[in-house]
């Protein structure tokens, strides 16, 4: 495929992620932080927040599955989760759902990035006006 139309490609379907509020102002500013020395670094940085999250998701849920759930535990980990345990154990499950849906978006749009650049092309900028 032209390196040309991967580029479109990738700049459509980053307005796609901003305009469904899946990327925000801080998308931009990582990638101020990304240089030819650490051509990854905003992939990494996603994919430490995404093991984080992997974690904590399961720790959750795993506290969640327990006879005695402990929500001194729970609520030391998120906070804002409240009210009874069949609500907060909805949110957790609508939690996990949409931080895999992110984690997907992402993926494809990281997916497309090694395609340019593995064709020859660079990321073009982004910018937040649609």
């Amino acid at each position: 495929m032209e390196v040309g139309l991967m580029q479109r490609q990738w700049v459509e379907y980053t307005k796609s992620l901003f305009l469904e509020d899946f990327l925000d102002s801080q998308f931009i500013e990582l990638q101020k932080l990304q240089d030819e020395g650490n051509p990854d670094f905003i992939v990494e940085v996603v994919s430490l927040f995404f093991e984080d999250s992997e974690r904590l998701l399961n720790d959750l849920t795993a506290a969640f599955d327990q006879p005695d759930v402990d929500f001194q535990k729970i609520d030391g980990h998120v906070h804002q989760l409240k009210g009874s345990s069949s609500r907060c154990l909805r949110c957790l499950q609508q939690l996990k759902q949409e931080t895999c849906l992110v984690k997907n978006k992402l993926e494809n749009l990281f997916r497309m990035e090694q395609q340019i650049v593995a064709a020859g092309g660079s990321i073009p900028a982004t910018e937040l006006i649609f």
